[in-house]
């Protein structure tokens, strides 16, 4: 990891991604599954803010710290987009 502020920036763009593509589902199809769109937006939030606490308050060793919050993030936007898919179904 390049360093905290990095980590920060790259969870910040993650997570406005996701929330851009939900917009953007609502937007294209305002008739179909408005309130799964928002709770999705939701738990997308809920998942910055836990992933910005652990960047926040590191424990253990730095390196093994930082990485796993990275692949929790990837993990949970790779998770939001595959939601994301199965809406426009």
């Amino acid at each position: 990891m390049a360093s905290i502020r990095k980590i920060k920036k790259d969870i910040d763009y993650l997570i406005s991604e996701v929330i851009s593509d939900c917009c953007t589902f609502m937007a294209l199809y305002p008739e179909k599954k408005q309130e799964e769109a928002l709770a999705l937006i939701n738990e997308t939030l809920d998942l910055r803010g836990a992933l910005m606490t652990r960047v926040n308050h590191p424990e253990g060793k730095a390196k093994a710290h930082y990485h796993a919050i990275f692949n929790d993030l990837l993990k949970g936007v790779d998770d939001s987009f595959q939601k994301i898919s199965a809406l426009t179904k």
